[in-house]
């Protein structure tokens, strides 16, 4: 009889396999479990690993130099800005972290997959940075205030830190009753990649049915998908940067957040950020007819056709308590 071998060592090239794909599962799934880890050690450092995609989208905008543009894909990258920044804004941020107007279970998981298309990470993630932020508004645990922290940190460099990929979860405890809005931050790579693949495959579809367009499929994945991406992006950090340092305030809120006209064109409504931090439960920021706030404007066609409803309105009370109120400048 022969005697029956042990488990086989790994070789070396085996051992290195496997250590690869533990990288990049790690990579890829944001479990809650690795973050946790992670935070412990030098919060504030920035995680470049992980930043990487964040930089190389930047770096893939130069990309245009070489697929050139035509107008269907501008089209195309403009309505991409407008869909998923009108995602960030009214679901993201007006029902994820405000909770401004309600919706079916269904409804919800919708809105969160629209939201992870604009590459800004899950809805449960997103959520919890910006509950953290309205609790600490420019104090120093405030991760992306311009007063503590300057300009840049406050715009993009926060989110880039090892704090920034690991939120207080607690915060967030009612959306992390939902399987699925978790799945989505876990995973919030996944939505992404469909939709630079459907740009793609877009791309290559006009070029073989309507040549005379001009577009291929590099192309609308780079205009379509990566410029629209990074435009979309840093319209978002507006708020968290020039809205604390630009603009005017109408309200006492014990913050530097401001009211500004062109930021609120930009993002579709989010620009009236004092009028939010004063009464950040409303579904309505441009708290005057003459204060544009597309978003509402869309919510409110929304519940018309019964997919939202019970949008919180401003109290006329609260909108006009003399009280809270700053004098006019002259």
């Amino acid at each position: 009889m022969t005697a029956s071998r042990g488990p086989s060592t790994p070789n070396p090239a085996q051992r290195f396999g496997t250590r690869v794909w533990i990288a990049l599962v790690r990579f890829f799934d944001n479990s809650r479990r690795n973050l946790a880890v992670a935070r412990e050690q030098f919060p504030d450092r920035i995680d470049w690993l992980r930043s990487l995609p964040f930089l190389l989208m930047h770096a893939a905008c130069l990309a245009a130099f070489w697929t050139g543009v035509s107008p269907v894909a501008i089209a195309v990258a403009l309505a991409a800005y407008a869909v998923r920044m009108f995602a960030i804004t009214g679901f993201y941020h007006r029902y994820f972290s405000h909770r401004a107007f309600k919706t079916s279970r269904a409804g919800q998981f919708i809105f969160g997959l629209l939201g992870a298309s604009a590459v800004q990470r899950g809805p449960v993630w997103w959520a919890a940075h910006h509950r953290h932020h309205h609790a600490n508004s420019d104090r120093l645990e405030d991760v992306h205030s311009p007063t503590q922290h300057g300009f840049l940190r406050s715009h993009m460099g926060w989110f880039l830190t090892i704090r920034g990929f690991a939120p207080d979860f607690q915060l967030v405890r009612d959306l992390m009753r939902f399987p699925e809005l978790r799945w989505l931050d876990r995973f919030d790579v996944f939505v992404p990649v469909l939709l630079g693949v459907g740009m793609f495959l877009l791309g290559v579809i006009l070029h073989n049915i309507a040549p005379g367009l001009g577009t291929t499929g590099w192309q609308m994945l780079v205009w379509g998908f990566v410029i629209s991406t990074v435009f979309c992006w840093h319209a978002t950090y507006t708020i968290n940067s020039l809205s604390h340092v630009f603009g005017g305030q109408r309200y006492r809120t014990g913050d530097t957040s401001r009211n500004n006209w062109l930021l609120a064109i930009l993002t579709l409504g989010e620009g009236w950020h004092n009028n939010h931090h004063y009464y950040p439960n409303s579904a309505r920021q441009g708290f005057y007819w003459w204060e544009y706030d597309l978003t509402y404007y869309l919510l409110k066609l929304l519940s018309w056709f019964g997919l939202i409803w019970d949008l919180k309105p401003v109290p006329r009370a609260v909108r006009e308590n003399p009280a809270r109120r700053l004098p006019a400048r002259r």
